[in-house]
């Protein structure tokens, strides 16, 4: 069997920027499938798996080098509220797989890694409702097991809005033994969603993942905070942004269209690689164009990894 994250893993030093895919359950949405809260992206593994896996091969097919297991609603504390508590196990693999299957069939596999989504447990814009840390060391524990078994090659923690979550969910993907990348939600720079600060917390992170994020806020906010992580950030900590480029209609649903540009965003990728950044993807309201923008602005500044 290919040992994707190795191989990926060794051949790191030579490829100074990875690139993630964009969004799914705002895609999904904009595609027609049923996102109800609060499921989100989860519901289109029961309902339309077939287009989770396109998807996937669409963003591999852009560039990318990373892709997302749809695993950001399989907690069992969020399909407890839909009646399907104790479908984690089968609902995380499911997605892996299906990202897997996508990898498989592309011929670029080989370059290609997968992430496992390690999501918020509740709404991930109420930091109000964010649970203790003992209560999301017990939660996350399962969900990072779950990721690990169904053979993720790394566990991305994702739009985590709370300090004390997203210590503890660091603290649990660590245990896993695979890299792990931490991926935070502000309302400001260098401010948890929360209102907590988000440079103390920096200052005291351990143990320490591989990489440092933000995601899920505008792009216009991406560079002050690369600039804040970086300062509070140990050199071999990796920065990066995925930021939402799409606007929200009147129905309240994401959507690309009328949002930023593939190509404006990219610009705006550019100068963040620039600044710091060696990660980077697109968040909510973008699709497979904005991750093929980003590819080819890179690779023509020689920044792309293959």
């Amino acid at each position: 069997m290919y040992d994707y994250a190795l191989t990926f893993m060794e051949r790191k030093q030579d490829q100074p920027v990875l690139v993630l895919d964009g969004a799914m359950g705002s895609l999904l949405e904009e595609r027609g499938v049923n996102t109800t809260l609060p499921l989100w992206s989860a519901r289109a593994l029961v309902e339309a798996p077939g287009m989770v896996r396109e998807i996937h091969a669409q963003y591999i097919a852009a560039g990318c080098n990373i892709i997302t297991a749809n695993t950001f609603r399989t907690q069992n504390r969020t399909l407890a509220k839909v009646g399907m508590k104790g479908k984690a196990a089968e609902l995380t693999r499911l997605a892996v797989t299906l990202a897997q299957q996508a990898r498989r069939e592309s011929d670029r596999g080989e370059n290609i890694r997968i992430a496992g989504s390690l999501a918020p447990l509740e709404d991930c814009y109420r930091p109000d409702l964010s649970p203790s840390f003992a209560e999301a060391l017990t939660e996350h524990e399962e969900t990072a097991r779950y990721l690990a078994d169904a053979g993720v090659d790394l566990i991305l923690i994702e739009t985590m809005p709370a300090a004390a979550e997203a210590a503890a969910a660091l603290q649990v993907a660590a245990d896993t033994g695979l890299t792990v990348w931490l991926s935070l939600q502000t309302r400001e720079p260098g401010v948890f969603l929360s209102g907590e600060s988000l440079l103390d917390f920096l200052d005291d992170l351990s143990p320490l993942p591989e990489a440092v994020l933000v995601n899920c806020i505008p792009p216009g906010r991406v560079m002050e905070e690369l600039q804040l992580m970086r300062s509070h950030l140990p050199a071999a900590v990796r920065v990066g942004a995925y930021a939402n480029v799409g606007r929200i209609d009147e129905s309240g649903k994401w959507r690309s269209e009328g949002g930023m540009s593939p190509v404006e965003y990219a610009a705006l990728v550019l100068q963040w690689v620039k600044q710091s950044a060696g990660i980077v993807g697109a968040c909510c309201g973008s699709n497979p164009s904005h991750i093929r923008a980003i590819t080819e602005v890179l690779t023509n500044a020689n920044l792309m990894c293959s």
